[in-house]
């Protein structure tokens, strides 16, 4: 246990962080371990981080953030590798770029261990209440944030503010007619924020989530249903050396429902808040409720779902898929028509949450808002949908808090150099018409962008903000060393036919005609690193006396499969950044440059972009207006 610091004013701080999810411990954590006095305030000290949907971290898209927030210093990684109890790396069968690492965890140790986290990471206090109005002072440009008053009425003052108010402001929640004010089952909504920013100019919006029942595991006959095991050799989330692979892994189940069960829940159709107007918030596509899969796909008669188990020492389970706001006796008469939960007893049912949020136009791409200096949003106040997403907004707003007050320049992450960059780009430009989540396919630059990189590409960055340790910065320009020496020795070294001839013939492999490098035998498809280290005892011997571990091995033989990709992608980015160098007077009028269209004069006034780049993605602005403006400032 560290000695907490001597707090000398307990109502004044360099930055308040409001909230205590995924987004705001982030925030607070790197805030403070960046040298900032900082409040974390939360509703409630025993829900850190907490795992209010499914109990996992990862995913297509979501691991590779999971990996960035890691390489730039953050959190959640290390956190979540303590807490796994199954770890896959999805998409194993297709190419390195689609790789994606998920979790799943134990949710009450993962939220403990964020708490031990914070407890113990100086610069940082903890309150618990709930902010109800944020102050302001006036300014020659207009105003700023500084500070907030508490439900309890207890007045703090800060310099800089971030919200990461989750699915708390207005929260709403439905199940079937009934519906409650609360954040979550069992937290109560927060007011006053909402309005308070509505006054100021603030735009607001609401959107939409639900989660699924949770199931008893003593009432599921498990040996009827698909076992999902996790990796026979699990990797693990963080790039330190502070944490290690998951040892002892629990499974998960695959299911399915039926036309019978899709027929019990249309029986409730009439009765769904979903479709009889109660609810007005605008719901996730690509995570839907199960009746907005029946009416989206009407023409299918199953859908798959998993039950996945929500800890090591609990028997509850999260059914994956089947997340509702239908009536709690609706639910549970489909629930028990899915084999294997004929007899299946609910801790609670499916609902569905509505909360405010603010469209993310009103933002920079530091994240601190247009309309009011030195306040930040981060996670579902900006539209999004996530755990990973809302966490790399929050470590993006700490560090651009904590730079803007010491009047350093933002850190800004592009679109080739981060999926955390496309994310705060594709929120910053284009908005959001339904809560935001990340896919591969948002990225232009799948294939460097990679899970398996991103130490590589970000923790120089992480290491010059300061938030990667001295001791996991030794051990990176370790890894890198060995990863290029690895390479190196691929290149210089040449394989004879007769070393591998009998490895050709035991794979049906075509035999060769002539010697060849290490190198030109790894980027062909059929040999891979390990393959060759068993065959070849010179090669063997090489990574043995090196200390090269098997992601070393990984990260070099991707460079090399992919070299000619890889470059290809590069050049690209390249021509494309030319954009992003071409930059925008804060002040020019747009409404004054008649050669573009009205929308285009109308989009850019509202967004204001900082460069060329950035108004290319803005819906509404077409080539021709682009041509326009690189005729004005390009150079």
């Amino acid at each position: 246990m560290a000695a907490i610091q001597p707090n000398t004013d307990l109502y004044s701080y360099d930055i308040i962080v409001v909230g205590g999810g995924h987004a705001g411990c982030e925030a607070a954590s790197a805030a403070a371990r960046l040298g900032m006095r900082t409040l974390l305030l939360t509703m409630d000290i025993q829900k850190l981080a907490s795992m209010s949907c499914n109990p996992a971290v990862g995913g297509v898209a979501k691991g590779q953030i999971v990996r960035e927030i890691d390489a730039l210093g953050g959190r959640m990684g290390i956190i979540t590798d303590r807490s796994t109890i199954q770890f896959r790396m999805l998409n194993r069968s297709k190419g390195a770029a689609m790789w994606s690492p998920r979790a799943q965890c134990d949710k009450e140790q993962f939220s403990r261990l964020w708490r031990e986290e914070l407890e113990n990471t100086r610069n940082l206090f903890i309150w618990q209440d709930a902010a109800e109005e944020l102050l302001f002072e006036e300014e020659e440009k207009g105003s700023k944030v500084c500070g907030l008053r508490t439900k309890m009425g207890v007045e703090f003052h800060s310099q800089a503010v971030i919200l990461t108010a989750g699915t708390f402001l207005g929260g709403l929640m439905h199940c079937g007619e009934r519906n409650a004010e609360g954040g979550r089952a069992g937290d109560a909504a927060s007011h006053g924020i909402t309005e308070c920013l509505a006054e100021r100019g603030f735009e607001v919006g609401r959107m939409k989530t639900g989660t699924p029942a949770r199931i008893d595991a003593r009432s599921v006959d498990f040996s009827v249903m698909e076992v999902q095991e996790g990796d026979a050799k699990p990797s693990k989330f963080s790039f330190s050396a502070d944490t290690q692979p998951v040892s002892e892994q629990k499974p998960c189940y695959l299911v399915y429902t039926s036309p019978d069960v899709h027929s019990t829940l249309r029986n409730g159709f009439d009765r769904s808040p979903l479709f009889n107007g109660t609810i007005r918030g605008i719901g996730p596509r690509y995570c839907p409720s199960i009746e907005d899969k029946l009416r989206t796909f009407a023409e299918k008669e199953q859908h798959q779902l998993f039950l996945e188990p929500e800890g090591r020492t609990t028997n509850e389970y999260y059914l994956n898929g089947f997340s509702s706001s239908l009536p709690q006796e609706v639910q549970l008469a489909a629930l028990r028509k899915i084999k294997g939960l004929e007899q299946v007893h609910v801790y609670r049912p499916g609902y569905a949450i509505e909360y405010d949020y603010f469209p993310p136009t009103q933002l920079r791409h530091s994240l601190e808002t247009k309309l009011v200096a030195n306040l930040y949003f981060a996670g579902q106040v900006n539209g999004t949908t996530g755990y990973e997403e809302a966490a790399a907004q929050g470590l993006i707003a700490g560090i651009n808090a904590v730079r803007k007050l010491r009047g350093e320049e933002a850190i800004v992450l592009k679109r080739d150099e981060a999926y955390i960059g496309v994310l705060i780009d594709d929120l910053v430009t284009k908005g959001v018409d339904e809560p935001y989540r990340m896919f591969t396919s948002r990225a232009e630059y799948r294939i460097l962008l990679r899970q398996d990189n991103a130490d590589l590409r970000l923790t120089p960055l992480g290491y010059e903000i300061g938030l990667v340790t001295e001791e996991n910065w030794q051990k990176f320009e370790e890894k890198k060393s060995l990863v290029e020496s690895l390479i190196s020795f691929a290149h210089e070294q040449s394989v004879k036919i007769s070393e591998i001839e009998g490895y050709l013939k035991r794979n049906n492999f075509e035999p060769l005609t002539q010697g060849r490098k290490l190198y030109a035998l790894v980027s062909r498809n059929e040999f891979t690193f390990n393959d060759l280290i068993e065959e070849l005892p010179k090669v063997k011997r090489f990574v043995t006396q090196q200390g090269i571990t098997q992601e070393i091995i990984e990260q070099a033989e991707i460079q090399i499969k992919y070299k000619g990709y890889i470059e290809r992608e590069k050049l690209l980015a390249e021509k494309l950044r030319r954009l992003e160098d071409i930059i925008i007077p804060a002040d020019f009028d747009f409404m004054q440059m008649n050669a573009l269209t009205i929308e285009a004069r109308q989009k850019l006034t509202k967004i204001r972009p900082t460069t060329i780049g950035q108004a290319s993605r803005i819906p509404g602005v077409s080539p021709a207006d682009i041509n326009v403006m690189l005729i004005k400032f390009g150079r």
